[in-house]
């Protein structure tokens, strides 16, 4: 697990872009945490060291939302759904393809229904208004391969070992 705190939001959006430097095509990030906690935020940072223009806002209506970059980013929102059938439904693990990645808000909640390889974001509140601390959790060998290397980018924001 890597830990990291974030001073602002643009600090946060920083250190999302950190983190997009490591995605490939397939890749499934969970957003996790709190309302308003970040999660957002996060995905615009993302989206734009992905190379996305366009303002990427929360998808929580209309559950998702294609953004093209260097790779199309798919910015996906289950916080309405009441159902692992829904996820299922939604259709996440089939759209993400050899061109794309996929960021799912409130992911924690879609986990059972999605493939085995994935990095879990949690997101929460830290000790002032802007503080944001973040915890990464990898799962499955593709990621595990990559989390040295991503604690190394990640070192500017560490909080522990």
């Amino acid at each position: 697990m890597i830990r990291a705190v974030t001073k602002s939001a643009e600090d946060t959006k920083e250190l999302a872009a950190a983190v997009a430097a490591f995605v490939k095509s397939g890749d499934i990030l969970l957003l996790a945490g709190d309302l308003g906690a970040g999660k957002t935020t996060f995905a615009q940072g993302f989206g734009r060291a992905l190379g996305v223009d366009e303002p990427i806002t929360s998808p929580t209506f209309t559950l998702m939302r294609p953004y093209q970059g260097r790779l199309r980013l798919l910015h996906c929102d289950v916080y309405r759904l009441d159902h692992l059938q829904e996820i299922l439904d939604l259709g996440i693990s089939e759209l993400v393809d050899d061109e794309s990645v996929a960021l799912v808000e409130w992911g924690d909640h879609a986990e059972p229904v999605l493939p085995p390889d994935f990095l879990e974001v949690h997101i929460a509140y830290g000790g002032s208004e802007e503080e944001r601390r973040l915890q990464f959790r990898w799962v499955g060998s593709d990621w595990s391969a990559r989390a040295p290397a991503l604690r190394r980018a990640l070192d500017r924001w560490s909080s522990a070992p």
